[in-house]
């Protein structure tokens, strides 16, 4: 046990450190070759900005947790190279769907892809994650529903996939809010692997924790004047968006055959990402309903709304952060006593009476 448990603090330590290092070259890499940012009506930042700060994500990520498997091998501990064994189809070809993304992203932060690109790209990806087993089997009682055929399980995966990744996206348009929330998100993955005893998963959501952790410090309080301030870009919400899927999957499908966690595996799963889930799902509602085509950009999420009462750019992260957390302990506290239908019943309540309210509360300040 304590040898996995050092593992995980080491896979987290490395990643963190490796980030840290790389950054400023990054940074030094993009002044030099001009690839900003740029600012315009849409955005919030008013100068040129540093865009490939994910780019560094997926090599340290995945490095870590190659060097601790090896380090591991030589040392004569075998357990880490069996859990990997064990699971080689879905590491191998999630690796596969990761690298996908995270080259699309670098295109598309270097001269752009269109969205049907994008899309293409998400679909092939969680083609290649249910190939390797990573798939929604059962719905765990949403609306009554439980295990699927692969028929309806199949397509539901690669339309479960396509919108996390997109949503993790979106969000990222406050500093620190979609690098926060994925922390959030893979802290609580990482714990749930651990209490499962999977814990190569929970090796590799700690180590996209430590990644995100110190892009994370150079996002919010690097200095754009003293150019230290990096955007993660497309490859970076890409390549987390489809880890956290990975990751997310692997929990719901590792809780539904075990009784350790007593939570309903929906709700471990899912309740991490539900903020920006579910905000993505009000704005191209919203853009549909105004005759809108819902892949336009515009300033009606929800970081543009609370940024239009007044608050600045850290408070809008630190209140979107506080509700993930808060609304991931309200559903996993709650899931053992309530029909996991009502609550999500619930979830999508307390969204909608919080949107109306804000969007009364810009109303009356205009």
């Amino acid at each position: 046990m304590y040898l996995w448990v050092l593992n995980i603090c080491l896979a987290f330590g490395l990643s963190a450190l490796l980030v840290g290092v790389f950054i400023p070259i990054i940074l030094l890499v993009s002044f030099r070759k001009k690839i900003f940012d740029m600012p315009d009506e849409r955005k919030i930042h008013t100068t040129f900005i540093p865009r490939l700060g994910g780019v560094i994500f997926k090599p340290v990520i995945f490095f870590s947790f190659a060097l601790l498997l090896g380090v591991s091998v030589a040392m004569g501990n075998m357990q880490f190279l069996e859990a990997v064994i064990d699971n080689t189809a879905a590491l191998a070809l999630g690796y596969c769907s990761v690298m996908i993304l995270y080259l699309i992203g670098i295109v598309d932060d270097l001269i752009g892809v269109r969205y049907r690109g994008k899309f293409s790209g998400q679909i092939l990806s969680a083609i290649f994650l249910i190939i390797g087993g990573v798939q929604i089997e059962s719905l765990n009682g949403i609306a009554g529903v439980w295990i699927m055929p692969h028929w309806v399980s199949y397509p539901l995966t690669v339309l479960a996939i396509v919108f996390i990744i997109n949503a993790i996206n979106l969000i990222d348009g406050v500093d620190g809010l979609a690098s926060g929330l994925s922390c959030v998100a893979l802290l609580f993955y990482g714990i749930c692997f651990f209490l499962l005893q999977k814990y190569i998963y929970a090796i590799l959501a700690f180590a996209s924790l430590g990644a995100l952790v110190s892009f994370f410090y150079y996002n919010v309080f690097g200095g754009p004047k003293h150019n230290r301030k990096i955007f993660m870009g497309d490859t970076g919400s890409l390549t987390i968006g489809v880890i956290l899927c990975f990751l997310g999957i692997q929990l719901h499908q590792f809780a539904s055959e075990s009784n350790i966690l007593l939570q309903n595996p929906m709700i471990l799963a899912f309740s991490p990402l539900i903020v920006p889930c579910f905000d993505v799902v009000r704005v191209y509602l919203y853009r549909v309903r105004n005759g809108k085509s819902p892949f336009m950009p515009d300033k009606n999420h929800i970081h543009h709304k609370l940024l239009a009462l007044g608050m600045d750019q850290r408070q809008v992260m630190l209140a979107l952060i506080t509700i993930s957390i808060v609304i991931t302990l309200f559903n996993v506290l709650l899931s053992p006593i309530v029909n996991i239908t009502l609550l999500l019943i619930e979830d999508i309540l307390i969204w909608t009476v919080l949107n109306i309210w804000l969007s009364k509360k810009i109303k009356n300040r205009m």
